[in-house]
């Protein structure tokens, strides 16, 4: 932890190492083994979190998540957080829950008011794996859900092991970020609100992350993206994860970084075609033809005055590499949202204040960083996802319809 403090290597040398540096073209799919979604419940400076995201045909959205954070010395603080929103009546329902007496086995895990099992057998036609998701955090919110991988798109990771590395010595470091995904799921089953069910019938996404470091010093800035289509050209989904270092860890040492991280994949046909990563250093121009794209683009920002924040006013995610099924081809896909004005967004679930959802012991030690005021965009909104891929589509091309959940995060300035 006090490592980079009294350090004597040079101050210049790289303090960051990018997984998508790491790993070039034709490097960067792994499939997840079974040990890379098991719980870690790591100490020290560490939040670990599953989430599962899904829509509804109607685009109504779930997500269920548990978040481990552990700080310091101190206890972790466990968070259980069930959250639906239905963008056509954009009725919200919000319970986010400190459980107790939570034990992790493996990639199961359970507290006294939930339980996630994981099933390596399939449970559904079509499935690989899955989880049995049941819930009650409060007495107006029941959760009975089973989320399923699809068979034809495997579990991946950026490269051996998903890991970003922080610290000038990558053998050991000073913190690290994962993102490990399933890009395609399947999710059956009901969440019931003060006595009213909501059926879950849905498609989605699975995301496994661990932040091993303080949160201001892993980013300063996120981007996330979940297309999905329930059956267009046989099943779509393009997902994505950006982050962008904060100042003290680049290529040169302290004050060089601001490095962005992006990483992403494409389904097709119920078929992972396509995984993406792309490293952006400071100084460094975005090429507009690389052998791989994968970047998230805000455009027309415009100030925030309830934030302080130059807020994007439409953001351009872009996937480009050869495909997974065939090398020989190469897959784009793009997509535009028009989120509009911070005075009048499209599509807003809601603007987080970081610092008033997060667990009191992580508040605490962010709070008291100068020049940290955490906030998070979310929106759901239909979309159209523009494809790329001679073989793969009928007339090489396609524009798929479906919904995107996206979030923009400004943790602090560049």
């Amino acid at each position: 932890m006090f490592s980079s403090i009294f350090s004597t290597s040079d101050p210049t040398a790289q303090n960051f190492h990018p997984v998508t540096s790491l790993h070039g073209p034709g490097q960067q799919f792994s499939p997840l083994d079974d040990r890379d979604l098991r719980w870690a419940c790591s100490g020290g400076f560490v939040a670990e979190s599953q989430i599962f995201y899904q829509y509804n045909e109607d685009g109504t959205f779930i997500m269920l998540q548990v978040i481990h954070a552990s700080v310091g010395v101190w206890f972790p603080t466990i968070q259980f957080v069930v959250h639906v929103y239905n963008p056509n009546t954009k009725e919200r329902i919000w319970s986010s829950t400190n459980v107790s007496g939570f034990t992790a086995d493996g990639r199961s895990c359970k507290a006294d008011e939930f339980s996630i099992v994981h099933n390596p057998s399939p449970t559904v036609p079509g499935a690989a794996e899955s989880y049995t998701i049941t819930a009650r955090p409060s007495r107006d919110v029941q959760v009975s859900v089973t989320v399923s991988r699809t068979a034809d798109a495997p579990g991946w990771k950026l490269g051996k092991d998903g890991k970003s590395l922080y610290g000038s010595n990558p053998e050991k470091p000073e913190g690290y970020v994962l993102h490990r995904f399933w890009p395609r799921t399947t999710a059956t089953g009901h969440v019931v609100y003060k006595g009213k069910a909501i059926t879950v019938d849905a498609v989605g996404m699975l995301v496994h992350a661990i932040q091993g470091m303080r949160p201001n010093l892993v980013a300063s800035r996120w981007n996330f993206a979940h297309f999905q289509s329930r059956d267009a050209l046989g099943g779509v989904s393009a997902i994505m994860m950006e982050f962008t270092t904060p100042r003290g860890y680049g290529p040169k040492g302290k004050d060089s970084g601001n490095v962005k991280v992006n990483i992403g994949s494409v389904v097709i046909g119920g078929k992972l075609v396509l995984v993406t990563g792309e490293t952006l250093f400071p100084g460094e121009t975005e090429k507009k033809e690389g052998v791989v794209v994968s970047r998230a683009t805000h455009l027309d920002p415009e100030f925030d005055k309830d934030t302080s924040y130059q807020a994007p006013t439409r953001i351009a995610f872009d996937w480009k590499g050869l495909s997974l099924a065939d090398s020989g081809v190469e897959v784009r896909a793009h997509l535009e949202t028009n989120i509009g004005s911070p005075h009048e967004m499209k599509g807003l679930v809601e603007k987080v204040d970081f610092l008033a959802e997060v667990p009191g012991p992580v508040k605490g030690v962010v709070s008291y960083v100068s020049g940290v005021k955490p906030f998070i965009y979310q929106w759901v909104n239909p979309a159209k996802l523009i494809i790329r891929a001679p073989g793969l589509v009928e007339g090489d091309k396609a524009t798929v319809d479906g919904w995107l959940n996206n979030e923009a995060t400004f943790i602090s300035e560049p």
